[in-house]
């Protein structure tokens, strides 16, 4: 089949990549032509700077020229293309609505495209990204606005996991068609005849608006899920002397009705779905005169886990960070990819920098070159203090404490670094309780501050003593 995939970020590149690894082929369009440019260079090191997912480029690098194409010029290759997917990005506004701009744009551009097609064969358009229930009819009014004629419009959410976006595009757990004819059901279920009837993937047909539903609650309740093992399990560990969180997790979910999945402790969940997609459907909800009250302290938990730990560490460790020395590892908002949107890192930064820091020491498998986007000096003289470094061990150098941010298996193994590189007493946060030799730590004189667990120190244990409690309502939606 012919296809244009509208946006190539972290939705698109990898669907159009899998779509053309399939024999479809696919046209790529973006306007930003640096990130087009990177692609068909075929380049490792530029594409990755662009996405970084693992085994995505030697798919590009395969397809390139082939089966797949990047242009910022679609014009010439609409005629005869049978499916449009749109794969735009949607950012939350401050009241929590999604920003449909980008959408808007791109939608009007490629409905004056079809509108002038001499061959008239159908087309869908697709909504790939994750958009408020009823944009398909939005996308329908924009086509009818312009002319189009004999297309349909259908929604196919993407469920990839960042990290594993290949992995999860190859063999994907579920396939939602939401269309409202059975001529767009076809042509969907022939653009993915390798899924239909499958033995293990579930493909879904439905409503265009039930399709754009089971996204927004899917997200959702995996939030919910996360913020319950936050905002519950977490903080019984660190209020109680002898809770050990890891016999916790074993025991709860030993009942074959609770997901293991989610059932670990962190500095909050990021990336470019959750806090998103949760503010979206507080957002949908309230607009449909319904309340959404377990859904905003889901979002205040997950918000207020991102900075708490520095709170702790000055009244549970004594510890003042003016004037101070910060080793910050982990950049992006997961290991195995360099997005940082929503990382856990960013409200870091803005935290550390709040109480005065000196330096931040910053040091990411991936996301250095990321970082660098989000932490202009042009925007933020205050960025100037933050130092990238080149390895975990060069970040720890001259600092009076470090913060463990993305949960990167090479931090598991910090132990030795920390011990190689500065001396006790030192604070160490874990973010990630990804250090499983914590106690030698302890016993050595550092300091030991994890999610999920009491304050450490060789010289006391101090009890959790919680002086900037979670508000009881929610006071970071709608302002």
């Amino acid at each position: 089949m012919k296809i244009v995939v509208v946006g190539t970020g972290y939705v698109g590149l990898p669907h159009g990549a899998i779509c053309s690894e399939y024999g479809h082929t696919v046209y790529a369009y973006d306007i930003n032509q640096e990130r087009i440019d990177a692609y068909n260079s075929g380049d490792r090191q530029q594409i990755e700077q662009q996405i970084n997912e693992p085994g995505l480029v030697p798919i590009i690098q395969e397809q390139l020229n082939r089966n797949l194409f990047f242009t910022t010029d679609i014009s010439d290759v609409i005629e005869g293309t049978e499916v449009i997917f749109m794969c735009l990005n949607t950012p939350p506004r401050r009241d929590g609505s999604t920003d449909l701009t980008y959408y808007t744009n791109a939608a009007n551009h490629i409905a004056e495209l079809l509108a002038a097609r001499k061959e008239q064969t159908r087309v869908v358009l697709v909504n790939k990204s994750t958009v408020p229930v009823g944009t398909a009819r939005y996308l329908e009014g924009i086509l009818k606005q312009h002319g189009v004629e004999n297309a349909g419009v259908a929604s196919n959410p993407e469920f990839l996991a960042q990290g594993k976006a290949v992995e999860g595009s190859r063999s994907p757990d579920r396939v939602v068609v939401g269309a409202d004819t059975e001529e767009d059901l076809g042509i969907l279920r022939k653009l993915y005849a390798a899924y239909v009837n499958h033995v293990r993937i579930r493909y879904i047909e439905t409503t265009p608006e039930t399709a754009e539903c089971i996204k927004y609650l899917g997200n959702t309740l995996l939030l919910t899920y996360i913020s319950f093992w936050n905002g519950i399990g977490a903080r019984m560990a660190e209020s109680h002397d002898n809770i050990r969180m890891e016999d916790l997790k074993v025991g709860v979910t030993a009942d074959s009705r609770i997901s293991t999945w989610g059932s670990y402790v962190s500095n909050g969940a990021g990336g470019s779905c959750f806090g998103k997609d949760i503010q979206s459907l507080i957002y949908q909800l309230k607009s449909s005169g319904n309340q959404a009250h377990l859904l905003e302290a889901v979002f205040d938990i997950n918000e207020y886990q991102k900075t708490y730990l520095f709170d702790r560490a000055g009244y549970e460790a004594g510890f003042n960070f003016n004037n101070k020395s910060v080793a910050l590892l982990g950049l992006a908002f997961k290991k195995r990819t360099n997005d940082m949107r929503d990382s856990a890192s960013l409200k870091a930064v803005q935290a550390l920098l709040a109480k005065g820091v000196k330096e931040i020491r910053a040091y990411d498998p991936l996301a250095m070159h990321e970082a660098t986007r989000y932490f202009d000096p042009e925007d933020n003289h205050l960025y100037d203090r933050i130092v990238y470094c080149e390895s975990e061990r060069d970040a720890l150098q001259g600092s009076d404490a470090c913060y463990l941010s993305t949960d990167w298996e090479e931090f598991r193994t910090l132990s030795a670094d920390i011990r190689a590189s500065v001396d006790a007493p030192y604070l160490i946060i874990d973010g990630r309780r990804m250090l499983p030799d914590y106690m030698a730590l302890v016993q050595d004189g550092y300091d030991y501050l994890p999610v999920g667990g009491q304050f450490l120190s060789i010289n006391e244990t101090k009890a959790y003593k919680p002086k900037n409690p979670l508000p009881k309502t929610s006071s970071l939606i709608g302002r």
